[in-house]
C-alpha cells in the first residue's frame, strides 16, 4: 500500500452526495478498513436466519438480502470505477440505476449466505486490486464531470456506502 491511499479525498475529488458516505469511514488506510468489513459483514450476517433475511421493516422497503445484494452490486460498479480512474482510461461509465439491479437480481430467491460469499468475493477482488496499485494510480484524477473522480474517493465511498447499509440492517434487526 502506499502513502498516496492515506487520508480522506478532498472535496475536489467527488459529488458532494458522495461524501455523505466517505465522512462515515473512520480514520486509518481505508484499503484496511476495507479488508476487515468482509469479515466483519459474513459474521454478523451469518447469525440470520432465512426468515430475519427475510423480514422487511415496512413494505416496498429492501430486506437484508436485498440489501447486501446491492451493496455487492454498487461494489461491482464502483470498482470498474475505480478501474477505469486507475488505468487512465479516459472514456466516461455509463450511469447506473441501482433500483433497477435490485428490482431484477432476485435476491430474495436467494439463502443470505450466497449473496454474503458474493459480496465477500466482489470485496476481497476490490481489496486485492487496490493493494496492487501503484502511487500514480491512486493520484491519477478522472475528469471533472465525473461523479468520483479518484480511487481513493470510489474506496472511501465503497467502504461507508457498506457501513451506511450494514447500519440499517442492523437498526432494522435491533443489532
Amino acid at each position: 500500500m502506499h502513502d498516496s491511499s492515506s487520508g480522506r479525498p478532498g472535496a475536489d475529488e467527488g459529488q458532494p452526495y458522495y461524501f455523505g458516505y466517505i465522512k462515515l469511514v473512520p480514520d486509518g488506510h481505508v484499503v484496511d478498513t476495507l479488508e476487515r468489513q468482509i469479515a466483519e459483514d459474513a459474521a454478523y450476517l451469518g447469525t440470520f436466519t432465512p426468515q430475519q433475511a427475510l423480514r422487511r421493516e415496512a413494505p416496498g422497503e429492501w430486506n437484508a438480502l436485498e440489501i447486501v445484494g446491492h451493496v455487492a452490486d454498487v461494489e461491482r460498479v464502483f470498482s470498474y470505477r475505480a478501474l477505469r480512474i486507475a488505468r487512465a482510461d479516459p472514456v466516461m461509465w455509463t450511469k447506473v440505476e441501482f433500483e433497477q439491479y435490485a428490482a431484477a437480481a432476485s435476491f430474495g430467491e436467494r439463502p443470505l449466505a450466497d449473496i454474503v460469499a458474493e459480496l465477500t468475493a466482489v470485496r476481497a477482488a476490490f481489496v486485492a486490486f487496490l493493494r496492487g496499485l501503484d502511487a500514480a494510480a491512486w493520484l491519477r484524477r478522472a475528469p471533472d464531470d465525473w461523479t468520483l473522480r479518484s480511487v481513493r474517493a470510489i474506496a472511501y465511498c465503497v467502504a461507508g456506502h457498506e457501513l451506511h447499509h450494514l447500519a440499517d440492517i442492523r437498526r432494522q434487526h435491533g443489532g
